[in-house]
């Protein structure tokens, strides 16, 4: 791992592929990789915890008023960006690589890829070019703004079906 993140973060645990990491200065857990990933790559499958008709800010949805939290549960420690390095495939409820990461990278997704219309919006300070700034989930993306995404099938049946309206 790259002093930068040694000094910057304390472990709190460790899983396999990915570590647990606490932000000495926020407080805010963070998971990061502990291998190497190519873009492609099976990173982990996943399961469904628990299943619920409502979204909280620790679900992935899955389907119409189906939300799932993530087993292993570790999982729900990666955070947003608006240029994510990782993807919740929910159909084949896979984790992959979007890109290349290296050991000690923070593992990132796009929430609206599996959010339709999020419990809690905020206010997204990731600092990528491509920032939204606020992140309400895929309901509120343009469309060309949704192009730039990989999402999940569930999100793009929304999508086309917004189109068709």
């Amino acid at each position: 791992m790259i002093q930068a993140i040694t000094s910057a973060y304390q472990m709190l645990s460790k899983h396999g592929f990915a570590d647990i990491m606490q932000n000495n200065t926020t407080g805010e857990k963070s998971l990061h990789a502990s291998a190497f990933f190519d873009g492609g790559d099976v990173i982990s499958g996943f399961n469904a915890d628990r299943i619920t008709d409502t979204a909280t800010y620790l679900t992935v949805q899955t389907g119409e008023d189906k939300h799932i939290t993530l087993e292993p549960e570790f999982l729900q420690y990666i955070n947003h960006s608006c240029f994510p390095n990782v993807f919740f495939d929910t159909t084949e409820m896979k984790l992959f690589a979007l890109k290349e990461i290296q050991p000690g990278d923070e593992l990132m997704f796009f929430y609206p890829s599996t959010e339709w219309n999020m419990s809690q919006p905020f206010d997204c300070f990731c600092g990528t070019s491509q920032c939204l700034h606020r992140i309400q989930g895929a309901a509120y993306l343009s469309d060309e703004e949704a192009k730039r995404y990989r999402l999940t099938d569930f999100i793009l049946e929304k999508l086309q079906n917004r189109m068709k309206k």
